[in-house]
C-alpha cells in the first residue's frame, strides 16, 4: 500500500480509474492523462473507435506515454447507487479482476491500483475496500503478478486498506 501520486510509480503497469469513453476526466484519470502526455489519449481514441466505449467492469491497456510505468490499464468501475448495490459490487470486483488479467496478458509483474469508483462515482469506501482486496487476492494467486500496490489518494481509503491488509 502506498499514498501519493500513482503517476510517479516505477511499476510495470498502473491502473487508471477510467470512464467508459477513455477520454480522461478528473481525479486520477485526468492526472494520468496529463502526466502521460498525448500518446495515451491517442491510443484510447483508437481503442474506442475500433471497439466502442469500455464497459463498466472491463479494462483495456495502452502504453504509458511519458510515465515511468510501461503500461496504463484503463479500468471502468461502476457509478454507485443504493438501488443496485449488489450489482455494483460485482462490477467493481470485475474491474479489478479484469485489470489483473490484462496485466498478465501484457507480462506485467508489478501493478499499482488507485481506488476505483470511490471518488465521484460514489462507491462507499468502506464497502469497496474488502471487495477490492478479495478480488485482487483471488486474481493474483498462482500467477505471474509478483507485487500489487494500492495507491490510496485520501486518508480514509488509506486507513481502510491498512486495517484490512495488516496481518492479524
Amino acid at each position: 500500500m502506498a499514498s501519493g501520486d500513482i503517476t510517479r510509480l516505477e511499476v510495470d503497469a498502473i491502473v487508471n480509474a477510467a470512464n467508459s469513453s477513455l477520454m480522461g476526466g478528473g481525479g486520477v484519470d485526468g492526472a494520468i492523462h496529463r502526466a502521460g502526455g498525448p500518446a495515451i489519449i491517442e491510443e484510447c481514441r483508437t481503442i474506442v473507435s475500433r471497439h466502442g466505449p469500455c464497459a463498466p467492469g472491463d479494462a483495456v491497456a495502452t502504453s504509458a506515454g511519458l510515465l515511468p510505468a510501461h503500461w496504463v490499464i484503463h479500468a471502468v468501475g461502476p457509478i454507485f447507487t443504493d438501488t443496485d448495490a449488489a450489482r455494483h459490487d460485482l462490477t467493481l470486483a470485475s474491474a479489478y479482476r479484469r485489470s489483473i488479467q490484462v496485466a498478465r496478458e501484457l507480462g506485467a509483474a508489478t501493478v499499482a491500483f488507485p481506488n476505483i469508483s470511490t471518488g465521484v462515482y460514489g462507491f462507499p469506501k468502506e464497502r469497496a475496500a474488502p471487495i477490492v482486496i478479495a478480488a485482487v487476492s483471488e486474481s493474483v494467486t498462482g500467477g505471474s503478478i509478483i507485487e500489487v500496490t494500492f495507491v490510496c489518494h485520501d486518508e480514509e481509503n488509506r486507513r481502510l486498506y491498512e486495517v484490512l491488509l495488516t496481518p492479524k
